[in-house]
């Protein structure tokens, strides 16, 4: 599959998923934060399978994911959930980029 066709459908996939995992927590802004954790987690799943580095690709992955996800986690101080969800959803879209996203 195109690369970017590929992060296009991990990233709104992605995206879908974190949102859906904040449905039942309380946020004082729920909507705008949301928002920002569906255009973090597109980001990573838009740009892992576009990446190209000397590593394989889960690695690459949850770099990219890490890296990402760092900011919002810098933030909210929020560490564990969003280094976790963006260091898990970046290998396995680093690992399904590395197999279908040629």
């Amino acid at each position: 599959m195109n690369p970017v066709v590929f992060g296009i459908v991990a990233g709104l996939v992605f995206g879908m998923v974190d949102v859906a995992l904040m449905i039942p927590i309380d946020f004082p802004d729920k909507p705008t934060a949301m928002l920002g954790a569906f255009a973090s987690r597109f980001a990573i799943g838009f740009l892992i399978p576009l990446v190209k580095m000397p590593m394989p690709a889960w690695a690459v992955g949850a770099l990219v994911g890490l890296l990402i996800s760092l900011p919002d986690a810098i933030i909210t101080k929020a560490y564990a959930p969003i280094l976790g969800t963006g260091l898990i959803g970046g290998v396995i879209i680093g690992w399904a980029a590395g197999r279908f996203a040629a």
